[in-house]
């Protein structure tokens, strides 16, 4: 059996020890199911979401670990990329075998029922990348960012080249 984790808000929690994960995410052709990871040796890599579904407006994550069969069927691959179809032991291993794994993802085409939950736990809320992976100094693209986030309006002035608005009174060299 393959340990995977999912990061669901803490808000879910009740509900997800009671009847399970719920298959509420949709793939790039509208199947129903959810998005994991399986359980790493490196806690970056394991959690490496978290920071990144933070950004969508959940306060506190939780990550639940739950057991799917080795043969059992899903879908793996990079986020920003095409998945491909291996059982849940070679996803696993595809992904732990990666010189780089950030952005990948697994994506198990069903719900996962409460007798397959293993563990409820608590995450590092500051664990991963926001964007995207190696995003660090490159700026996220302007229409990206959603009204009112934090830093936003500064990021949009820098892409569109607006120089810096001096108060009536003052000159450049004050």
């Amino acid at each position: 059996m393959t340990l995977f984790v999912h990061l669901t808000a803490e808000k879910n929690i009740r509900s997800v020890r009671r009847a399970g994960i719920r298959a509420r995410s949709r793939d790039r052709d509208g199947l129903p199911g959810l998005f994991c990871l399986p359980i790493l040796p490196s806690y970056q890599l394991t959690h490496q979401w978290v920071r990144e579904l933070k950004r969508g407006g959940r306060r506190t994550v939780t990550a639940v670990d739950f057991r799917v069969p080795d043969d059992e069927p899903v879908f793996v691959g990079h986020y920003g990329r095409e998945h491909g179809r291996l059982p849940s032991a070679e996803a696993a291993a595809l992904i732990a075998g990666c010189d780089d794994a950030r952005g990948y993802e697994v994506f198990i085409p069903r719900a996962i029922g409460a007798k397959e939950i293993h563990r409820v736990r608590a995450v590092n809320q500051v664990t991963g990348w926001r964007y995207m992976p190696n995003a660090h100094g490159i700026p996220p693209c302007p229409g990206c960012l959603a009204p009112g986030e934090y830093g936003a309006a500064r990021i949009r002035r820098a892409a569109m080249g607006a120089k810096r608005s001096v108060s009536p009174g003052w000159t450049d060299e004050d």
